[in-house]
């Protein structure tokens, strides 16, 4: 049972609510705003669409080579949580990993663009 500073956690949480989606929507509403800060400075998907997307497949690939080493050398392993959903994509590789990785290159691409920008105006 895990415990935050108020009790113990259950895997319902309180009034019944589900807990098990709270980091995979973490991770969704954090790639929502993203996706609206994109969307207002025109950074990344909704500058050149095709060649964002092509960095954010890159970018995953390359994290989930990452991901796939350090599985094997036992360095990364399947965390026991209640606010992970359980699914997993391959063993020690949970589904919300794909998400966070996609967010990471994502997140990384608008910070390069938004300096990118900055840079160039001065």
């Amino acid at each position: 049972m895990w415990y935050s500073l108020l009790g113990p956690i259950s895997q319902f949480g309180e009034r019944g609510v589900r807990m098990k989606f709270v980091y995979l929507g973490a991770i969704l509403f954090s790639f929502a705003g993203m996706l609206f800060v994109d969307y207002k400075y025109k950074l990344a998907f909704f500058y050149r669409h095709k060649q964002t997307l092509l960095t954010l497949f890159f970018g995953l690939v390359v994290f989930l080579v990452w991901d796939a080493f350090g599985i094997g050398l036992g360095i990364f392993f399947e965390g026991a949580s209640v606010f992970v959903t359980g699914l997993m994509v391959a063993p020690h590789l949970p589904v919300e990993e794909l998400f966070f990785l996609l967010f990471l290159s994502y997140f990384t691409l608008i910070i390069y663009r938004t300096v990118e920008k900055i840079c160039s105006r001065t």
